[in-house]
C-alpha cells in the first residue's frame, strides 16, 4: 500500500474521492491544474442523498451550516402557480435540499480533505500516463516546468467533461448536444413573491426563466434562448427575460457571474480501464434539470472509495471493484433520461403543447402522492442498484428493503479508518458469531432490523448487499466470502 492513489480534478468530486481515500488510511495524492479553486457559484444544489453520505464522512454540519435550505420548489405561469412540490415529504433525516455554492462546496471539502493532513496540489497537471498491470506511471508537470514520474497504484480521472483522462483511455463520449443555449445570470433579484428560500420555475410560450435562491436576495437565474445562437448576456438582457417571462415587477441588479452555454447528454460506457477509473463529468454529463449533476459525481466518489480502500488494504477481492461501472452507469442512464425528460418539458415551444403541459402539470401536483414520488424521486434516496453483481438473497416475505436499496443504519463511530459492513439484525449468539468471523469487515456492533424475522447485511455506503430470513446465517457468511480477498491469500 505505498504507492499513492492519484486523483486528477479538485473540484467536488475530485475533493469528495481524496477526502474518503484519506479518511480510509489510503495514500492519496489529488493535482490540479488551476491555480486557485473556483470563486463561480455553479453547481447549486445538495440533494438529501449527498447530504446523508457528507453525514457519514463527517462533514455534513458543514455544509448545512454554510447553506441555505430550500423547503419546495415551484412551478408558475405568469402570476399562476401550476405545482409547488414540498420537500417535507422526503424519506430521509435531511428533508430539504441545500443550496450552497460550488465554490464554497469546494472550500468546505478542500478543509476536510486538510482534516486528514493532505492539500490539493495547484498548477499540477497530469500530462501522460501508461496503465500497467500493478500501476500507473503518470508524468506530471508542476508550475516552473518541474516534470515529475509518479508511480501510482490507481489513477482516477475526476477532470470534468473535457477530461483528459478519459481522451488519453479513447474512451467514447457517446450521446448528443441540444440545439437550445441557455444564459445564466448570479444577481440581485428585489420584487420575487415568493419564499426567498423557494427555487422557482416561471413558463412562458416564449420559453421559461428559472430562479435559484443563493443567498438571501440573490438568484441565479437562467433563461434558454430558443433559436438565438449562444452569446454572452449583460444585465440589461436578463432584464428584459425577467419582464417577458416572470412575474412581473422584478429588479435585477448588482451581477457577479454572467455567461452562457450549451447542454450536453453524453457518458462512457465503461467508467474503467484496468487501473484507471472515471468519475463525475468526466464520465457523464446532462442537462441541469433537477441539479443533479454534482450531486451524482459526488455519489461516484462515495461509490468507488470504499471498495478501492477495501482492496488496497488487501480486505477484499479485486473483482469488488468490477461493480462500480455497473452500478454508477445504471444510475447516470437513469439520471440522463430523468434530465433529458424534464428538460424538453422545459423547452416545449408548440402553444398547444405548452397549455397541455400546464394543465398536465396542474392537475398532477395536486395530488399529495404525485408531489411525495416527485420530492423522493429529485432527491436521490431513490437511486438503488437492483442489478448490481454484489447482491445476494432477497427481501420476499419481509418488510424491509431489497439487495441493492438503500437503508440507513445508525452506527457509533470510533471503529478505526477501514469500511465496515453492518449487520442489520437482531442481535443474538449467532450475530456476535458472524462479526467475530469478519471482525475486520463488520462493524462491531448490531442494528435495530426493519423487521426482527430478517436479516439485512448493509454496504459502507448504506445500500443493502445481501437479505436473509431469520437464522440463515449461511446466505450473509457465504457474502462476505465472497467479498473479502481470504480465500486469495490463503
Amino acid at each position: 500500500m505505498s504507492k499513492p492513489v492519484l486523483v486528477v480534478g479538485a473540484g467536488p468530486v475530485g475533493l469528495t474521492m481524496a477526502a474518503e481515500l484519506a479518511r480510509y488510511g489510503i495514500p492519496v495524492r489529488v493535482i490540479d491544474r488551476l491555480p486557485t479553486r473556483t470563486t463561480q457559484s455553479r453547481a447549486l444544489a445538495v440533494w438529501p442523498r449527498t447530504l446523508e453520505l457528507l453525514e457519514a464522512a463527517g462533514c455534513a454540519d458543514a455544509f448545512i451550516a454554510a447553506g441555505l435550505r430550500a423547503n419546495a420548489v415551484s412551478i408558475h405561469a405568469g402570476n399562476r402557480t401550476l405545482a409547488r412540490i414540498p420537500f417535507g415529504t422526503i424519506v430521509s433525516s435531511f428533508n430539504y435540499l441545500l443550496m450552497i455554492p460550488q465554490s464554497e462546496t469546494e472550500r468546505l471539502l478542500a478543509d476536510h480533505l486538510r482534516t486528514f493532513g493532505h492539500l490539493v496540489e495547484r498548477e499540477t497537471e497530469l500530462t501522460d500516463f501508461v496503465n500497467g498491470d500493478n500501476g500507473v506511471s503518470c508524468t506530471l508537470l508542476h508550475a516552473g516546468g518541474r516534470i515529475e514520474t509518479l508511480d501510482a497504484a490507481w489513477l482516477i480521472g475526476c477532470d470534468g467533461a473535457h477530461s483528459f483522462v478519459r481522451r488519453k483511455l479513447g474512451l467514447a463520449f457517446e450521446g448528443d448536444t441540444l440545439s437550445t443555449g441557455f444564459v445564466i445570470a448570479d444577481v440581485h433579484v428585489a420584487g420575487l413573491a415568493i419564499p426567498p428560500d423557494e427555487p422557482a420555475i416561471f413558463w412562458h410560450p416564449d420559453g421559461a426563466v428559472m430562479f435559484f435562491p443563493i443567498s438571501r436576495g440573490r438568484y441565479r437565474i437562467i433563461a434558454d434562448l430558443g433559436s438565438v445562437p449562444l452569446h454572452m448576456p449583460d444585465l440589461g438582457e436578463m432584464q428584459r427575460l425577467v419582464e417577458l417571462r416572470g412575474p412581473g415587477g422584478l429588479i435585477l441588479s448588482d451581477p457577479v457571474w454572467l455567461s452562457d452555454f450549451g447542454v450536453n447528454e453524453r457518458k462512457v460506457r465503461d467508467y474503467r480501464t484496468g487501473r484507471v477509473f472515471l468519475a463525475g463529468d468526466a464520465a457523464h454529463i446532462h442537462s441541469p434539470a433537477g441539479g443533479q449533476g454534482m450531486n451524482m459525481g459526488m455519489q461516484d466518489a462515495f461509490n468507488l472509495a470504499w471498495k478501492l480502500a477495501l482492496v488496497e488494504r488487501q480486505e477484499a477481492s479485486p473483482s469488488l471493484l468490477d461493480s462500480y461501472s455497473v452500478e454508477r452507469s445504471a444510475v447516470a442512464r437513469q439520471i440522463l433520461s430523468d434530465s433529458s425528460r424534464m428538460t424538453r418539458i422545459v423547452l416545449l415551444k408548440h402553444h398547444l403543447a405548452q397549455r397541455v403541459r400546464n394543465f398536465l402539470v396542474k392537475q398532477a401536483f395536486r395530488l399529495p402522492v404525485m408531489r411525495r414520488a416527485a420530492a423522493n424521486r429529485l432527491s436521490g434516496i431513490l437511486i438503488d442498484y437492483p442489478d448490481s453483481p454484489l447482491n445476494v438473497g432477497s427481501a420476499r416475505g419481509l418488510r424491509g428493503p431489497q439487495p441493492g436499496q438503500r437503508l440507513i443504519a445508525r452506527q457509533s463511530s470510533g471503529q478505526g479508518d477501514l469500511p465496515r459492513f453492518i449487520l442489520v439484525a437482531r442481535g443474538s449468539a449467532e450475530a456476535r458469531a458472524m462479526i467475530a468471523r469478519h471482525t475486520s469487515l463488520l462493524m462491531h456492533e448490531v442494528s435495530k432490523p426493519p423487521d426482527e424475522n430478517g436479516i439485512w447485511l448493509v454496504r459502507p455506503d448504506g445500500y443493502v448487499v445481501a437479505v436473509a430470513k431469520r437464522g440463515n446465517w449461511t446466505v450473509i457468511n457465504q457474502t462476505l466470502n465472497k467479498i473479502a480477498a481470504q480465500h486469495q491469500r490463503k
